[in-house]
């Protein structure tokens, strides 16, 4: 089934072009379905691209997605433009009384800030919270991972020495779990942040869950079912290219590892990770599908089911 999305959306030409099945607005009301519902808080500074990305992987999966582009209320953005986010994104503060299927929250380049200096934290700390009473099942990215658990189990970030840079393999620890289902006992996942959280630093007893990690670059996946969330510490739905750009932005500075063939940037990367993306996105929408109520009024309202 395909993707519902604004029909202007820069995104739309992009997926058409790749063969993505793109819904346009006035078809999709015709159908008797119940499209899920997923809102996407992008917090990257390319927006455009990150929209891209994630519409790609929703409108692969089997059911009909309608995307909402959401927004930090207050906060301007400084890498797109004022007419983009004018025409696509709807503030937080507007979409607050709505509820939701599910709800992904992106990464954001203040990883080297202590989170109660980001301007914004206190409205990310209140979706978090909103997340509990108004969304059935959320993914955090990067980031908003590390923020969601550090406002939800108070879990400390640490800053690195080096950047983790780089496509690193990664250990399926729970294959078992409905997140993991299909994966291989391991697969390669595109890391790039100045922090990590650390395993030692998980709590207990709080229904935490280690999914993925990798030898090099600590922990990838941690299923947080109590609270609804899966939070994701690095980059599956990154496209091919995209260290390739962060590595010329920076300078060529940093090489990301066992990224490009022979470490010679001069080489076109291969994609190692794209059917894992697919997957995980595939197996997080079926998750939503198979648990949540028919009647949206009721999103958040009952206990949780675990995962």
């Amino acid at each position: 089934m395909p993707i519902k999305i604004a029909d202007d959306l820069p995104a739309r030409r992009t997926l058409e072009a790749e063969g993505v099945d793109v819904m346009r607005e006035v078809d999709a009301v015709r159908q008797d379905i119940r499209p899920l519902r997923i809102a996407l808080l992008n917090l990257m500074p390319n927006k455009i691209s990150t929209e891209t990305q994630l519409a790609r992987l929703l409108g692969a999966t089997p059911l009909q997605v309608e995307l909402t582009l959401v927004r930090i209320s207050d906060h301007v953005s400084r890498n797109t433009s004022a007419d983009h986010m004018a025409s696509f994104y709807r503030p937080w503060t507007d979409v607050r009384d709505e509820r939701f299927d599910g709800f992904i929250i992106t990464g954001a380049p203040v990883e080297t800030l202590p989170f109660e200096e980001v301007s914004y934290w206190d409205e990310l700390r209140a979706i978090f919270d909103w997340t509990q009473t108004h969304v059935h099942r959320s993914l955090s990215i990067c980031w908003a991972a590390q923020a969601a658990l550090h406002h939800f189990h108070g879990v400390e970030k640490h800053a690195l020495e080096r950047k983790a840079f780089g496509v690193f393999r990664h250990h399926n620890h729970v294959p078992s779990s409905p997140w993991m289902r299909g994966f291989s006992d391991d697969f390669c996942v595109p890391v790039s942040r100045w922090s990590e959280v650390r395993r030692a630093d998980i709590p207990e007893g709080r229904g935490l869950q280690i999914l993925a990690e990798s030898d090099e670059s600590g922990l990838c996946l941690i299923g947080d079912p109590g609270r609804g969330f899966l939070h994701m510490f690095n980059h599956l739905e990154y496209d091919t290219l995209t260290l390739a750009d962060e590595y010329a932005r920076d300078g060529a500075g940093q090489l990301p590892a066992h990224y490009f063939p022979g470490d010679d940037p001069a080489q076109p990367p291969l994609n190692h990770w794209r059917s894992h993306a697919h997957l995980l996105f595939g197996n997080w929408i079926n998750e939503i599908y198979q648990t949540v109520p028919f009647d949206l009024g009721a999103v958040g309202q009952p206990a949780l089911t675990a995962a």
